[in-house]
């Protein structure tokens, strides 16, 4: 007699092979082989502890910040969008936000209470989840400047509450526990005016419209500022402005962001990297590094 197939303890939804150019902000990348939306905090532990602890695996926010090559992701994305995306408040002064919160919503919530120190997260385009893996900042402010604790969960699904103390924190780097991601983090702000801070939120998006080509797909800044200087004005600098591989181009409105014209592969705005970083550092002997994570695998022949 044979035994009866084993139903999964995990309640989330499990596609395969799912196009992610679905959910990253370039708009295009190849497939991940798994791709899994957990049903809350509790269902992602469950999944995490019954998964091959040798499984790839690849956290998803908005994908603000993420090229996928063409030959997809051979592993598992977990995607926390819309699923770890609560909000609250532990103090009057202490907010809690899910690592699936965008980072406008964390913006907007603490300036209506009339808390102030979070105006900038508003110029981040992406979740708290990708803010917190790499000390996202804008317009003067950083992410971690205001983190008082964080909760992580592991490959066995065990929950963490660490502190900044527990973590390597630097510009757009941030070192900690190996197999560790961040699911939620508690945020410290002061009291303020409510009404200048949701005008504040207001300017700095008027300057982001103003400055950066928010209507056309990228995935924001591509490389980051070297010291004491900034990509976008060696980019410039180097002619590269308007500069295209394929349907991938620097954009004319801020020379730090590439942006997908409509028929970018992930190998266009690859090649298109490279091709920025080796010009800038002929020209100014400087290598830029790049701020976008890029995973996966090539196309195979």
């Amino acid at each position: 007699m044979m035994a009866a197939a084993q139903t999964p303890a995990w309640r989330g939804e499990m596609r395969y092979d799912e196009p992610m150019g679905r959910h990253n902000s370039w708009r295009t990348g190849g497939p991940a082989r798994r791709f899994y939306l957990p049903a809350d905090l509790d269902d992602l532990c469950v999944f995490l502890a019954d998964l091959d602890p040798q499984e790839p695996l690849l956290w998803l926010g908005l994908g603000s910040n993420l090229l996928v090559r063409d030959g997809g992701f051979p592993g598992t994305v977990i995607s926390t969008f819309n699923v770890l995306s609560g909000i609250d408040w532990l103090e009057d002064t202490v907010l809690r936000a899910g690592a699936g919160a965008t980072c406008s919503k964390v913006a907007r919530t603490a300036a209506k209470a009339g808390m102030v120190g979070a105006e900038f997260l508003a110029g981040i385009p992406g979740t708290m989840g990708g803010a917190l893996a790499m000390n996202a900042g804008a317009f003067g402010g950083e992410t971690w400047n205001l983190v008082r604790a964080v909760q992580t969960v592991d490959r066995h699904g065990r929950l963490r509450r660490r502190t900044p103390e527990d973590f390597r924190i630097a510009y757009r780097s941030v070192q900690g526990q190996a197999d560790e991601w961040f699911v939620s983090a508690e945020l410290q702000l002061q009291p303020g005016d409510a009404q200048a801070s949701r005008a504040g939120i207001r300017e700095l998006l008027a300057r982001r419209g103003a400055t950066q080509p928010t209507q056309q797909p990228s995935c924001g800044s591509v490389f980051r500022n070297p010291p004491g200087d900034h990509a976008a004005r060696l980019i410039e600098s180097a002619g590269l402005k308007g500069r295209s591989i394929g349907g991938a181009c620097v954009s004319e409105k801020h020379a730090n962001f590439i942006i997908n014209t409509g028929t970018a592969t992930a190998t266009d705005l690859e090649s298109l990297i490279v091709l920025v970083q080796e010009t800038v550092e002929r020209q100014h002997g400087i290598r830029l590094q790049t701020e976008v994570r890029i995973v996966g695998e090539e196309v195979r022949a």
